[in-house]
């Protein structure tokens, strides 16, 4: 049989979840920014892709059981900057590499901030955001290896969006899953996800050192975001975290419909 074509995130915090699998007779793998996975798999170009949650609510697809890449708490990697206090935010300049933490950014505007700011797509460059929008929304390894606030903009606050879902909610927030076509994958291809899983979190500390071989600092910063931070499993709290999402989008007028969680067996 063909390989299953799997499509991936490029960010740090999915190597775990592919952990050997570019090795893998069973599929072919390739990485990509978290909205161009979802691109993919909408067009059939993959079988099956680590796609951002929101994005399974476009397709009627399955989700690989027990696999995610989720927050309970501080995520440190999805996070707005703001130049004023969040309440007096009117714009935001947000990177739409991953249209969940966009749709996350509406609902907690809605339900915590109590702003209702104009959005517009922006370069994940800090600095050019925060000089045409009083906030900025970045994620992945360009939040994660930001500077540290202070340094090079004083006036400048983040807010963990991670921390702030959870503060709200008590819940883990899910942030992408496999997922694909009913039927794309069997028995043993799910069985192969879940142990690149148990052996990708089992080395995270040399993920971290493949993933930044010229700096102690930035190596350093990523090993503790892989153990400290990224959740790898969709457990009952991530289901529940993960449905009250998709009710609180549908208020926000982020999507049209919940939708139901349906799984590979």
């Amino acid at each position: 049989m063909s390989p299953v074509r799997l499509g991936a995130v490029g960010y740090l915090n999915a190597r775990p979840l592919v952990y050997g699998l570019d090795r893998s007779p069973a599929f072919s793998l390739r990485f990509d920014v978290p909205s161009q996975c979802a691109a993919l798999l909408h067009q059939g170009s993959i079988d099956a892709g680590l796609i951002p949650s929101i994005e399974y609510l476009h397709g009627d697809y399955r989700i690989v059981p027990d696999l995610a890449i989720a927050s309970r708490g501080p995520v440190v990697s999805v996070a707005l900057y703001t130049r004023k206090p969040i309440g007096d935010v009117r714009s935001m300049a947000v990177d739409t590499s991953s249209r969940t933490s966009v749709a996350l950014v509406r609902v907690l505007c809605a339900r915590v901030f109590r702003i209702t700011p104009a959005l517009h797509v922006a370069r994940p460059d800090l600095a050019a955001m925060l000089t045409a929008a009083d906030a900025a929304l970045l994620i992945g390894d360009n939040a994660l290896f930001q500077p540290v606030v202070g340094s090079r903009q004083p006036a400048v606050e983040k807010i963990d969006l991670g921390e702030v879902w959870t503060d709200l909610t008590g819940l883990p927030f899910v942030y992408a899953m496999w997922a694909g076509r009913p039927g794309a994958l069997q028995e043993e291809h799910v069985r192969l996800l879940q142990e690149a899983r148990r052996a990708g979190i089992a080395h995270c500390e040399e993920i971290a050192r493949a993933y930044c071989p010229d700096s102690r600092e930035r190596e350093t910063i990523a090993a503790g975001y892989l153990r400290d931070n990224i959740r790898y499993h969709f457990g009952p709290d991530e289901q529940a975290g993960l449905d009250l999402f998709y009710r609180y989008a549908v208020e926000a007028g982020v999507v049209e419909s919940a939708g139901e969680l349906r799984f590979y067996r």
